[in-house]
């Protein structure tokens, strides 16, 4: 699907989150508030041995919100970040150890709205080399890799039933080994999917 050579690779998915629509036809979610808070996570694609994977976290079970579940690297937008890229980029060297150095952007995909009120940037970027995570205790007990081709599958995506606050919806869910990916998390990695699948027809 994509090009195996890095800088080809960087250049074509630049070009295809350039021409991203904001949503896709099926993500059948539960009501959503209005956006009150601002976020971006790290979609940190690694080339290894000629592979790309995703970095992807599972987050230490202790946390207030979302303890335990597998996410992207990111955080709320803080006052020193100068857009959202930046908060991906702090956030991902906080929470993996991730040098902010190593990572070349590609672009930044539109911003997904969660059930909890956050607007969350989804920004891209590869890294030509693999890097030793180092996961911050008191956030990360896990950093993992998901093949990108895997994540990429639409097909590999199950859609789960679910009920909140007397709404009816659904949420998109894939596994990969025995890591269960859901949530936002999910549904950006899909609309992301959906995407890259016409584009590159």
């Amino acid at each position: 699907m994509w090009p195996s050579e890095f800088e080809r690779a960087h250049a074509w998915f630049a070009a295809a989150l350039a021409q991203m629509p904001a949503a896709t036809d099926d993500e059948g979610l539960l009501p959503r508030p209005q956006a009150r808070s601002q976020a971006a996570v790290l979609l940190a694609i690694v080339w290894q041995q000629g592979e790309p994977s995703v970095l992807l976290t599972r987050r230490t079970a202790h946390l207030r919100s979302h303890g335990g579940q597998i996410s992207l690297p990111g955080g709320k937008l803080e006052p020193q970040d100068a857009d959202a890229a930046s908060a991906a980029l702090r956030e991902a060297e906080e929470e993996v150890g991730l040098p902010p150095a190593l990572v070349q952007l590609a672009g930044v995909m539109p911003p997904y709205v969660t059930i909890t009120g956050y607007e969350v940037t989804p920004v891209l970027g590869l890294l030509a080399q693999p890097f030793q995570p180092v996961p911050a205790p008191d956030e990360v007990d896990e950093v993992f890799f998901v093949p990108l081709v895997h994540l990429m599958d639409v097909a590999a995506y199950q859609r789960h039933a679910v009920q909140r606050d007397g709404f009816s919806g659904h949420y998109y869910a894939i596994s990969y080994g025995d890591y269960f990916i859901w949530g936002a998390t999910a549904a950006m990695l899909r609309r992301l999917a959906l995407h890259l699948a016409a584009w590159s027809r």
